[in-house]
């Protein structure tokens, strides 16, 4: 893809175009704006595909994408404040775990994956956009659409609750 090759570039678009609609869509409720940003995020991963160093460095190109994602909705989510909208809230947790939820705890697993399913939600979501998606407190707030001060709040409450949970 980093040599402009078409067919790589759809190949990945096949694999996470899926996966990366139903992350959106968990973060923003408005199907418009999930198919602005998937379309913003995909052509900047076209565009700066000979920059990805991941595969070197231990990272990967999924977490690249992702990365490429938030960042894209968080500046729709401001551009969208800019112009005066409150932005659509975001969809009620179901009361089955998603998809998404159950790849997580299984991933971390053991412990921490037990002290993760016992935080409540709130402060789960505040802890995968911080620590999981890499974003800002800033950037959280945005995208979760809470104050700062709640952020702050919810991971500091998150990070008491997973130090108690693990010691």
């Amino acid at each position: 893809m980093a040599r402009g090759d078409r067919v790589a570039f759809e190949e990945l678009y096949r694999r996470t175009s899926p996966w990366l609609a139903v992350r959106l869509r968990r973060r923003c409720a408005d199907e418009q704006m999930v198919a602005e940003v998937m379309q913003e995020t995909y052509l900047a991963v076209w565009r700066a595909a000979g920059s990805f160093a991941g595969s070197g460095a231990g990272g990967s190109a999924v977490g690249w994408l992702w990365t490429i994602a938030a960042r894209r909705l968080v500046d729709a989510f401001r551009r969208r404040a800019h112009h005066a909208e409150p932005p659509p809230a975001a969809a009620p947790h179901p009361v089955a775990p998603a998809a998404e939820e159950e790849a997580l705890l299984a991933t971390v697993g053991g412990d921490v994956g037990d002290a993760l399913g016992r935080l409540a939600p709130e402060l789960r979501d505040v802890l995968r956009a911080m620590v999981l998606d890499g974003l800002s407190v800033r950037e959280t707030a945005v995208v979760l659409g809470l104050p700062e001060g709640t952020v702050k709040t919810r991971a500091r409450r998150a990070r008491i609750a997973m130090r108690e949970a693990l010691a």
